[in-house]
């Protein structure tokens, strides 16, 4: 248990770091904004305590936004991602007690099952997150391109990493 939870504490601080020194400093064709530090929320394992999640969730959320300036935008986005991952992973595996241990991985789930996961989490992540940053509907075609672009964006990129993960363990 202490080499996973040493694992699981360095993935957190290198996508943290990543986010804050690269991502949060590109937005492709000024409408898509890679998002990968939510993959630390949708890596932790299905079974471990939800208090623990929701928190864990919240201090990566509030991290991003102390060095992004997005008042409470990030921490309240991932705490909703972070409620909500179990019942779309069970939307998507059929809430299958075979699934509660499992940790959501392309390896675990497959490409397809997986992807779906990733996708929605995402999708639902820059809903909320570019919402609440534009807070208004005078712009609402540029914010759905923007949500759209963000999704497409950083759903590749979990995957990648994910993909990258998975092939460097096998």
């Amino acid at each position: 248990m202490p080499q996973s939870l040493a694992r699981y504490a360095s993935l957190l601080i290198i996508l943290l770091l990543i986010q804050i020194l690269i991502c949060n400093h590109i937005i492709l064709f000024g409408v898509a904004m890679p998002i990968i530090f939510i993959y630390f929320i949708m890596r932790l394992p299905m079974g471990l305590n939800v208090k623990w999640v929701l928190l864990l969730s919240f201090i990566s959320g509030l991290v991003i936004d102390i060095f992004s300036d997005t008042p409470g935008v990030n921490a309240l986005s991932c705490t909703i991602i972070a409620i909500l991952r179990r019942p779309i992973f069970k939307l998507y595996t059929g809430g299958d007690e075979i699934f509660s241990n499992v940790i959501p991985s392309i390896s675990s789930l497959g490409g397809v099952m997986y992807a779906k996961y990733v996708i929605s989490l995402t999708f639902i992540y820059c809903l909320l997150g570019f919402s609440l940053d534009y807070f208004t509907l005078a712009h609402l075609s540029r914010m759905l391109v923007k949500i759209l672009c963000s999704t497409v964006l950083s759903s590749a990129l979990i995957m990648g990493i994910d993909g990258l993960i998975w092939n460097k363990h096998k």
